[in-house]
C-alpha cells in the first residue's frame, strides 16, 4: 500500500462525508464543514482529491441505505484511489461491526483508511489498526448511549399517554407551537378517516371478513392512510390497534430494524392516551373476542409444491400470483382438486382491484422447464436470445448517460432550493414551520435522487453494458436446468426464488417472458457446485463444472 512518502506521485484519497437529519444542525457536523476540513488535510500532506463521496441526512446505524458509501466501496474495487480519509471515525458508521466490515473491504484491494481529526487512526500501521478498532468500540458505546437516553424520554411520552409514532387512519398530528428542533404536537381526529375506522370495526363485529370488508371499502373508493388499496392485512392491523380506543402502546415489537414481527415484546408500554378515542370499550372488546375465536389456524389439508408462487405476474396490474385451488365432483361423484396460480392483489383486496387471472399450476411449471430445454437443445434460439441481451446493453447506455444528467440537474436544484430556505429562516418574520416542513418533502427527493444516481453510477462503470457471450449464457442456462433436475422440492423451489426474478403472462393467460437474474452469489453458491458421483457416472453432468465469473449482475430473458 502506497503512501505520500512512499511514491513520488502523491497518494489519490476519497472523502467520505455523513451527516444525520438530526446533526444537520449541529456546529462542525455540516457537509461544508467536513468537506473543507478534508480538503485542507489533502493540501497539507500533498494529497489529490479523488472524489467527495456524501450521504446527505442518513444515519450511521445502518450501511443499507448509504448510496454514496456503496459507491465508494464499489470504486474502490477498481483502484480508483488509495485512501479514505474521514473526519471522524464515526462519520463511516456507528456500529463496530459495520466499520470493521468497511474497512476489511477497503484493505482488501490495499486501499488504507484515516480519520483526520483522531490521528492515530490510521489503517497503514499496526498500531493505527488497534486504534480504529477501539474507536470504533468508543462510537458504539457513544451511539448506545444516545439511543438508551433517547429511549428513556420516549418511555415517558408513552407512560404519560403522548404518541411516539406515525398517526394512524383517522387521525393526523397537529403542531400547536414549533422553537427550534422542538415541536408541541397534539393528535386530532380527522373525521372522513374516522368514519371509515367505524365502518370496518362495525362490519367486523356484524360478521363479515376481512377480504370482504377490503373490497367494500376499495369498491366506494376509500384508501388506507399511504393512498392504497385496502388489503386483508390493512384491515387486520386496524382492528387490531388499540390507538382506536384511546390506548397508548409503546415498544410493541423490540429492534424492529432487525427481527421485525419476531421481536415481539411480552411486556410493552400500555398506558390511556391522551387523544380522543374514534370506537367505543364495548365495540373494541368485541372485535377482540372474534378476532380470537378466528386465530385458530386451521390443519393445512394441501403438502404440494406451488414452486412458481411469487414470481408469476398478472397479466392485467403486474402483481405476483399466489397459489389457490378448485374443489370440484366428476360424473362419478370423486373429488377432484385443482391448482391454480391467481393475481395475488385479487385474493388480498377483492374482485374491486382486479381479477383472479388464473392459470393452471402444471400448465406453467411445464413450459417453464420444457421452454429452458428448447434453448438450451437449439443454439439458434440461444443466439437469438444472447443478441437480444446485447442490444439492450448498447442500447441502454444513451438512455442511462441522459438519466443521470436529468438526475444531477435535478439534486442541483434542490440545493439550491434548500440553500434559498436556509436563507429565508435567518429572517425574523417569516415562517419557520413552513421552511422546515418543506426542507424535509426536500430531503425525502433528494434521498431519492441520490439512489438513482449512484445505482446509473454503478451500471454505467461496471460490466453492465458490456456485451456477453454466447457460451456464457449457454454456460449460466445450462448449469441452472441440470440443477433444477436433479433437485428436490424443496432445494428446486428455492433455486427458482432465488435465479428468476418474474414469469410473465399474455392476456389470454399463457407464458410470455421468464427473466432470470445471475450474479455472483448465486454463481459462487449455487452454480459452482459440482454434480454427485451418481450423476456424473449417468452421464447426465453435461457442461463444464467452472462457470464463467460474474462481477456485476446479468438478466437472461427467455
Amino acid at each position: 500500500m502506497l503512501s505520500a512518502n512512499e511514491s513520488n506521485s502523491p497518494v489519490a484519497a476519497a472523502l467520505y462525508i455523513r451527516v444525520s437529519t438530526t446533526e444537520q444542525a449541529e456546529l462542525g457536523y455540516s457537509i461544508v464543514a467536513q468537506e473543507q476540513a478534508l480538503r485542507q488535510y489533502c493540501e497539507a500532506t500533498n494529497k489529490v482529491v479523488y472524489e467527495v463521496y456524501c450521504d446527505r441526512g442518513i444515519t450511521g446505524t445502518s450501511i443499507e441505505k448509504r448510496f454514496a458509501l456503496k459507491r465508494l466501496l464499489n470504486d474502490a474495487k477498481k483502484g480508483l484511489f488509495q485512501e479514505v480519509l474521514v473526519w471522524k471515525v464515526n462519520r463511516m458508521a456507528r456500529v463496530n461491526l459495520d466499520l470493521l466490515k468497511i474497512v476489511d473491504e477497503l484493505s482488501r484491494h490495499d486501499v488504507g483508511f484515516r480519520s483526520i481529526t483522531e490521528s492515530h487512526v490510521d489503517t497503514t500501521t499496526k498500531h493505527g489498526v488497534f486504534n480504529l478498532h477501539m474507536m470504533g468500540a468508543f462510537s458504539e458505546l457513544d451511539r448506545n448511549t444516545i439511543l438508551e437516553n433517547a429511549q428513556m424520554g420516549l418511555k415517558q411520552r408513552a407512560r404519560t399517554g403522548k404518541h411516539n409514532t406515525r398517526a394512524p387512519l383517522g387521525y393526523q398530528v397537529a403542531i400547536l407551537s414549533l422553537s427550534g428542533r422542538k415541536r408541541n404536537t397534539r393528535i386530532e381526529v380527522v373525521p372522513e378517516e374516522a368514519a371509515i375506522v367505524r365502518r370496518i370495526f362495525e362490519q367486523f363485529a356484524s360478521g363479515r371478513g376481512l377480504r370482504s370488508i377490503a373490497n367494500s371499502l376499495n369498491r366506494d373508493g376509500h384508501r388506507t392512510k399511504k393512498g392504497n388499496a385496502f388489503t386483508i392485512c390493512a384491515v387486520g392491523d386496524i382492528l387490531d390497534n388499540a390507538f382506536y380506543v384511546g390506548k397508548i402502546i409503546y415498544l410493541k415489537y423490540l429492534d424492529w430494524n432487525k427481527k421485525r414481527r419476531k421481536g415481539k415484546n411480552t411486556n410493552p408500554i400500555i398506558a390511556d392516551g391522551q387523544h380522543d378515542p374514534i370506537i367505543s370499550e364495548e365495540l373494541w372488546d368485541k372485535v377482540r373476542f372474534l378476532r380470537q375465536q378466528k386465530s385458530v389456524v386451521s390443519e393445512k389439508r394441501f403438502h404440494g409444491d406451488l414452486l412458481l408462487t411469487g414470481l408469476l405476474r398478472c397479466p392485467v396490474c403486474g402483481s405476483a400470483m399466489t397459489g389457490s385451488r378448485t374443489n370440484n365432483k366428476d360424473k362419478h361423484g370423486n373429488l377432484i382438486t385443482r391448482f391454480y396460480y391467481s393475481c395475488s392483489k385479487m385474493r388480498s383486496s377483492g374482485a374491486v382491484v382486479c381479477k383472479a387471472n388464473s392459470i393452471r399450476k402444471q400448465d406453467a411449471e411445464d413450459y417453464l422447464f420444457a421452454r429452458l430445454k428448447e434453448v438450451l437443445a437449439k443454439p439458434h434460439i440461444l443466439r437469438g436470445i444472447v443478441r437480444g441481451i446485447n442490444d439492450r446493453k448498447v442500447n441502454s447506455v444513451r438512455p442511462l448517460q441522459e438519466e443521470l444528467a436529468a438526475v444531477c440537474s435535478g439534486i442541483e436544484e434542490i440545493n439550491a432550493k434548500k440553500n434559498r430556505l436556509v436563507e429565508l429562516c435567518e429572517l425574523d418574520d417569516f415562517d419557520r414551520l413552513f421552511v422546515t416542513e418543506r426542507i424535509k418533502n426536500l430531503d425525502s427527493d433528494l434521498y431519492q435522487l441520490h439512489a438513482r444516481r449512484a445505482d446509473i453510477a454503478n451500471m454505467l462503470t461496471g460490466d453492465y453494458t458490456e456485451p456477453v457471450s454466447y457460451e456464457t449464457v449457454r454456460s449460466l442456462l445450462g448449469r441452472f436446468e441440470h440443477l433444477l433436475r436433479y433437485s428436490n422440492r424443496d432445494q428446486r423451489k428455492t433455486l427458482l426464488h432465488l435465479i428468476i426474478s418474474k414469469i410473465t403472462l399474455t392476456s389470454d393467460k399463457k407464458v410470455d417472458k421468464i427473466e432470470m437474474i445471475f450474479d455472483e452469489m448465486t454463481e459462487q453458491h449455487f452454480l459452482s457446485a459440482a454434480p454427485s458421483s451418481a450423476i456424473a457416472e449417468e452421464g447426465a453432468f453435461l457442461f463444464e463444472r467452472k462457470v464463467p465469473d460474474l462481477t456485476n449482475r446479468l438478466t437472461i430473458t427467455i
